[in-house]
Order: structure tokens, then C-alpha cells, then sequence
């Protein structure tokens, strides 16, 4: 731990308390942020690794029967039914927050006719492999918002993380021996002054030489005569 290089005295006490009290605040909340950002990273991780292997395997089926399609019918034939599919899907994108992170919400609206060419001539291979890439078109919004919602949740997890181990490891800590050093110091003056005072006090006060002198009174008789000492001289 480092203190800060400032000087002891009690308005810059009141100062780093002051700051100390909001650093404290701000890894309390910074740490709370992570704490969801990590849950909602986590679910929309397993949702996506799930989707994702969905997407994986209909594009393996789809491919597979495309390609076969492709050998029974010819390569110009299959890209001619390609091409009378005209319609395609609507996207529409929309934002929402968590903990401060802009998540998307992608929204797929249409999408293409069940039969877009002549059953003539062409084989059930490419009806499959249509089938296949519809269901695939079906699920790629939902999989781009989730592997975008990831990328962003990630980066601003990370950036937390960063803030919240800068806060707990560096910065409080600084702070907490700054005011432990200050204090010290403060303590160490009052009791300086409060002997200083005391010293002053002793060294102020009149000096005193020998022990205090009483006066007492001698009775009657010893003056007058009631001493027998006297009586016989007198």
C-alpha cells in the first residue's frame, strides 16, 4: 500500500474521508454490476452455445442436401430456382439496457413463400435443403442478438472488472493508510502541544527556596511570666 504525498493536517483529513466514503460507495455499486452482468452473461452464453448448435446442425443438413440436389439436377438449374425467390425478411432492431450496456433486440418480420418455384423439374433434395435454410433463417436474428448481447456484456464486464480490482486493490487502500498516517500525525502533534503547554506552565511558575516559613503565636504566660525560666530571672 501507498499513502498519497499530502500534508497532514485535518481539512485534507475531512477530504480523503470524504472521498474515501465515495470510493467505497462506487465499488459497492460497480461490484453489485458485476454480479448481474456475470448472471446475464452466463444465461445468454448457454442460450447461445444452444442455438448455435442448432444453427450448425440444419446448416450441415442443408448443405448436404443442396449439394446433392446440385448433382442430380445440375448447377444451373439449382441456381435458376435460386433465383425466383424474390421476397425476403424484414429486420427490425431495437435497444434495451442492462446495467447501462445497450443490448439489441433483432426482430425478423415475413418471410419468403413456402414454394417459390415449379415442383417440376426439380428434385425433393433441394425441397429439403429450402426447408432446411428457412428454418436456419428462422433462428439467425435471434442468434445475432444473442452473440452480440454476449460481446457487449463481455467488454463491459471486463471494463467492471478492471474498475471494481482498481477500487478494491489500489484505491482504497491508498486512501485508508493516507487517513490512518494523517490521524497519526494529528495525534502525535496534539500530544506535543498538550507537553509544550505543560512544560510552558512549570517554567512560568515563581520559584520557591527552602521550605514554606510559618509564624506562630507564644502564649500569654511565656511572654509575661508564666514561664519559670523567666520568673527566676526576673
Amino acid at each position: 500500500m501507498t499513502r498519497l504525498n499530502i500534508p497532514p493536517t485535518r481539512s485534507n483529513l475531512l477530504r480523503i474521508k470524504k472521498e474515501l466514503q465515495f470510493a467505497r460507495e462506487g465499488y459497492q455499486i460497480l461490484d453489485r454490476k458485476r454480479e448481474v452482468l456475470t448472471t446475464e452473461l452466463i444465461h445468454l452464453a448457454h442460450d447461445g452455445e444452444v442455438l448455435q448448435e442448432q444453427v450448425r446442425e440444419l446448416l450441415k443438413v442443408a448443405y448436404k442436401d443442396l449439394k446433392l440436389a446440385k448433382l442430380n439436377m445440375g448447377q444451373e438449374r439449382v441456381e435458376w430456382a435460386a433465383i425466383a425467390v424474390s421476397e425476403t425478411v424484414d429486420v427490425h432492431l431495437q435497444l434495451r439496457s442492462v446495467m447501462g450496456v445497450p443490448i439489441p433486440t433483432v426482430e425478423a418480420k415475413g418471410e419468403p413463400p413456402e414454394m417459390a418455384f415449379s415442383p417440376d423439374g426439380t428434385t425433393a433434395q433441394l425441397d429439403e435443403a429450402k426447408m432446411a435454410f428457412q428454418k436456419v433463417l428462422s433462428l439467425i436474428p435471434e442468434l445475432v442478438e444473442l452473440e452480440t448481447s454476449i460481446w457487449r456484456l463481455a467488454v463491459e464486464l471486463r471494463k467492471t472488472q478492471r474498475r471494481v480490482n482498481a477500487l478494491q486493490y489500489i484505491f482504497i487502500p491508498n486512501y485508508e493508510e493516507t487517513v490512518n498516517f494523517i490521524q497519526a500525525s494529528l495525534e502525535e502533534r496534539e500530544r506535543e502541544e498538550i507537553f509544550r503547554l505543560k512544560l510552558l506552565k512549570v517554567r512560568s511558575a515563581p520559584a520557591t527556596i527552602g521550605p514554606p516559613i510559618h509564624e506562630y503565636d507564644l502564649p500569654e504566660h511565656d511572654i509575661i511570666g508564666g514561664n519559670p525560666m523567666y520568673d527566676e530571672f526576673w
